[in-house]
Order: C-alpha cells, then sequence, then structure tokens
C-alpha cells in the first residue's frame, strides 16, 4: 500500500487530493493540463434538478487573504450533467464525487434517485452554500432537517454519501453527529463563510447577492478546528476543506482528523496546484517515513485532548 493511500472507509484513494466543488468544474479545463489520474478523487460542480443561472454579477470580490464568490450553484441542471458532463469525466479514469445540491429535500432526493445507478465514488451532498437566497445554508444549520434530508437520501441512493456542512453554525458536532447517525459515510468540512465586501466609491456591496462565501487561506484555522471538533465526535471520515494552499496545509488538516482534503480557491491563482501538492506529498511522506494513514488524527494523541 503506497505511503499516500487515503482511507474513507468506503473507498481506497490513492492520495487524499481533491478539488472543492464548484472550483474545478467538471474537470475538461484543468484535464487540459495535468492528467485528472493523479488526482484522489474529482469533485463536480453542484447538480440540482433544472438548469441554474446563478446569482446576478459582480460574483467575484477579493479580500485580504481569500476571496468572496457568489455564483448561486450555476449547472446545467440533472440532464446536463447525466448527458453531457458526467459521460465525459467517467472515461478520464479518477474516482466521482458528485455534489448535490437544492431548494427541497425533493430536489436532493430527485437528483440522488437519478444517480444512484452511476458509477460514482459517491455523492456529495451540499447542505452549506451560503450565497443561495432559499435553501442551501439552512439544511446545515438545523440537526433535525440534516438527518431528515440524509435519511430521505439513503432511503433511495446506495452510493456513499458525503455530507458537506457549514461552519456559519454554533456547534458543528450536532450537525455531523446527525448526518451519522442518518446514514452518512463521510463528513466536508468546511463549505465557505458568509461574508460580505462594500465599495466605498459607491457605496454599495460589491457582489450583486449582497453576500457570498469566504474562501482562501483566512478560513484554515477556523476550518481546522471544526474538523478537530468533529473528529472528537464522529467515526465516520472527514474530507477537509478551507484555505489549502501548501502541502503542510494538507498535513495539518490530516493530523487535525481529516482522511483527505479538497482544495478550492487556491487552485484559481495556481491551475497546476494539485498536481504539485500531490508530488510535495509524497515527497515529504518519504522524507518522514510515515503515511497518510498515520498522521490522520495524529495530533489528538500527541497529547492534543484539550479545546
Amino acid at each position: 500500500m503506497s505511503r499516500t493511500t487515503a482511507d474513507l472507509g468506503f473507498a481506497q484513494l490513492k492520495n487524499p487530493l481533491m478539488p472543492a466543488s464548484g472550483c474545478f468544474g467538471w474537470g475538461r479545463e484543468y484535464s487540459r493540463l495535468f492528467s485528472l489520474k493523479i488526482l484522489g478523487a474529482v469533485v463536480t460542480k453542484a447538480v440540482t434538478p433544472e438548469p441554474r443561472a446563478g446569482n446576478p454579477g459582480p460574483r467575484v470580490a477579493e479580500t485580504p487573504g481569500g476571496m468572496l464568490n457568489a455564483i448561486g450553484l450555476q449547472n446545467s441542471g440533472l440532464d446536463g450533467a447525466l448527458n453531457e458532463e458526467l459521460p465525459w469525466l467517467q472515461q478520464q479514469g479518477v474516482p466521482i464525487l458528485v455534489n448535490v445540491a437544492g431548494r427541497t429535500e425533493e430536489d436532493y432526493v430527485q437528483v440522488a434517485e437519478a444517480l444512484a445507478g452511476q458509477d460514482l465514488l459517491g455523492l456529495e451532498l451540499n447542505l452549506s452554500c451560503p450565497n443561495v437566497r432559499e435553501g442551501g445554508i439552512t439544511f446545515g444549520t438545523d440537526a433535525n432537517t440534516v438527518y431528515k434530508l440524509v435519511s430521505r437520501v439513503r432511503s433511495v441512493c446506495p452510493l456513499p454519501l458525503v455530507v458537506k456542512l457549514t461552519p456559519n453554525i454554533t456547534d458543528i458536532t450536532q450537525p455531523a453527529l446527525a448526518a451519522e447517525a442518518a446514514g452518512a459515510n463521510a463528513l466536508t468540512l468546511i463549505n465557505t463563510l458568509r461574508g460580505i465586501a462594500i465599495d466605498v466609491r459607491t457605496r454599495r456591496p460589491i457582489l450583486g447577492n449582497v453576500s457570498g462565501g469566504l474562501s482562501g487561506p483566512a478560513i484554515k484555522p477556523v476550518a481546522l478546528s471544526l474538523v478537530w471538533q468533529a473528529a472528537k465526535a464522529v467515526s465516520i471520515p472527514i474530507i477537509g476543506c478551507g484555505g489549502i494552499a501548501r502541502v503542510e496545509d494538507v498535513l495539518e488538516f490530516l493530523l487535525a482528523g481529516a482522511a483527505a482534503v479538497q482544495v478550492g480557491s487556491a487552485a484559481f491563482a495556481d491551475p497546476l496546484l494539485l498536481p504539485r501538492l500531490a508530488k510535495e506529498l509524497a515527497s515529504w511522506l518519504e522524507r518522514e517515513n510515515t503515511s497518510v494513514k498515520e498522521l490522520v488524527g495524529l495530533a489528538h494523541r500527541q497529547g492534543g485532548n484539550h479545546d
């Protein structure tokens, strides 16, 4: 077994590196720069039952230490995913997590049921989008709602389910435990933090949606903290996400309890970041004579039991 092998419980990946949903499309553009096979898995853009145009512009604003986005889950809908995007990606030889989103529970159930027979690593249920006007963030802030939604999806879909939770909540352990109890196979932590930016010249919010999701290095300490807390509460694997741009960031998430990681907005600045991280991680593990599996949660066992 390779030093870089990542264990998600329901699958073994060649390495723990994935792109975060929404930051990679379906991989077509990036596939012109590097083989997608170097990734542990690809996480797709969100799929909703119907095509969505997304939010009005402007949709992106730079901030110190990160960026705000308010894309609004723009996508070609379930038919577009099944007929155009997914068939192409399935030919690339890389495990696939399809991100699923919606306005209602029925939306999630419809998409999950339609994807149930596909050759996929699993589904990532997006219960945490902070820049969608309806649904989105509200699903992930209430543990009972999380339990009900995940249970309904589980009843119609045998594929592994990864639940992506919001950081915009007081106690991450409650929805995390609810997702686990409802049949989730893993969690993704975290999605973006809610934020706004204002143009002092126009005296108006910069984003057309007013608020958006903050990503980038500024949110890494928050993401690490929530991964740490959730890792102590649940027994299912966690995929860490938030501010990862260096191999040291990857290692921190593993030590905090993540079994794998997702790289988001940093890949916009450096489209070749993921293949470079794959090489740097392999070299670091070889040099330190250790493995991904040995590092997962190690900080908890090294005298790090105090919150």
